[in-house]
């Protein structure tokens, strides 16, 4: 370090260098040419050369506290430009005063930001709040239509007439349609809280069966509208994490696994297991069959379906923002935030997720679940 800070004051100094060798020569030759005494010489230059090197030196260390002085106040320049040392010339004043400007200007818009961003959390949390009111009061109509119905099952009058409207069907519909509604409003609440997830985790010790069954519970109905099946045996595991985030995670994996799987011949199927001894490439980038660079991990969970699955060169994106893909562009509907919120929150608890996919197949993602260790840089 003190290397390159020598070599930079030595080029920054090289014009007062070489006036300094100009003149010497200059006098030297005069002194030469008037054939004045060479003692008087020698002595003259040996007081300029003593001169030049105290001079030079306290310029020197007044070089070198000025650049650790700067080196700090960078370090610090989060909480303010006060650390800067004090200008000496007119240029670096200039320097100091567009700095501060500089400054004020980058506050003003960190200060309009906050509160624009502020604005916007308040009104669609606003929103999300507001927008529960409506989908609760369809899940009424529907509960009370669904009462009607079951009043007057024996009646086949009326069931003649729910067959002839296709009741059945609506109903249906209109349940798989406020799913989704609920899905999305809770994945706006979600999205728009990431910012601050930092301050709201809690870390503890938590079942990972009963977070499991907690998500598979919350898309129970969507599994039978869909007549999906589920394969799940419980599993004897706890894990150190936040339960509320992970939970989320879960949740949003099944979402996709339910959405992407069709239920052609009854074979709809998406299977939840354990598996040891999983290989996953140190970037988190999809699993390939050349396992030399890739590690080996504990135990995973796995969220399989035999779905439509993802195409190869979708598939080192799909944990991008906005990113839909082949399938969300044939889907129409995808938004391209579920799985990019997936490894936000699992990138937050320190966890790993990726994906492994075949086209016409099916989807397995992994989530590993113990805690990868921190970096400190």
């Amino acid at each position: 370090m003190e290397t390159k800070v020598t070599i930079a004051f030595l080029k920054e100094r090289r014009r007062e260098i070489c006036f300094s060798a100009v003149f010497a020569g200059i006098f030297a030759a005069v002194s030469y040419l008037y054939d004045i005494r060479r003692d008087a010489v020698e002595y003259a230059f040996l007081l300029s050369a003593v001169w030049l090197l105290l001079s030079g030196a306290a310029d020197y260390l007044k070089y070198v506290r000025k650049h650790r002085s700067l080196t700090e106040a960078e370090k610090n320049l989060a909480s303010g430009i006060e650390g800067v040392p004090e200008a000496d010339t007119l240029l670096e004043k200039d320097y100091q005063r567009i700095l501060s400007r500089l400054y004020e200007m980058k506050m003003e818009t960190e200060s309009t930001g906050r509160i624009v961003r502020q604005e916007m959390m308040d009104y669609y949390g606003m929103w999300v709040h507001q927008i529960k009111t409506p989908i609760s009061a369809m899940h009424v109509l529907i509960q009370t239509l669904e009462g009607m119905q079951a009043a007057v099952y024996d009646s086949e009058e009326f069931e003649d007439i729910l067959n002839l409207n296709g009741a059945g069907h609506y109903i249906k519909g209109m349940k798989l349609e406020l799913f989704k509604i609920e899905q999305y409003v809770e994945m706006a609440l979600t999205y728009l809280r990431m910012e601050d997830m930092s301050s709201d985790l809690s870390f503890k010790l938590c079942s990972l069966d009963l977070m499991i069954r907690q998500a598979v519970r919350k898309y129970s109905q969507m599994f039978i509208l869909k007549k999906i099946k589920l394969e799940y045996a419980p599993v004897e595991k706890n894990v150190l994490t936040d339960e509320k985030w992970l939970v989320f995670v879960l949740e949003q994996i099944l979402s996709n696994a339910l959405k992407y799987t069709k239920n052609k011949e009854e074979r709809g199927r998406v299977s939840i297991y354990m598996k040891d001894g999983v290989f996953v490439e140190q970037e988190n980038n999809p699993v390939t069959d050349n396992r030399n660079h890739l590690k080996k991990t504990e135990s995973c969970l796995v969220i399989e379906d035999n779905g439509i699955g993802i195409s190869p060169e979708d598939l080192p994106r799909v944990f991008e923002k906005g990113f839909t893909g082949y399938n969300g562009r044939t889907d129409k509907k995808s938004t391209g935030i579920g799985l990019y919120l997936c490894k936000s929150v699992m990138d937050k608890l320190r966890h790993e997720i990726w994906i492994e996919s075949e086209v016409g197949k099916g989807t397995r993602v992994y989530l590993s679940l113990t805690r990868k260790a921190m970096q400190h840089e």
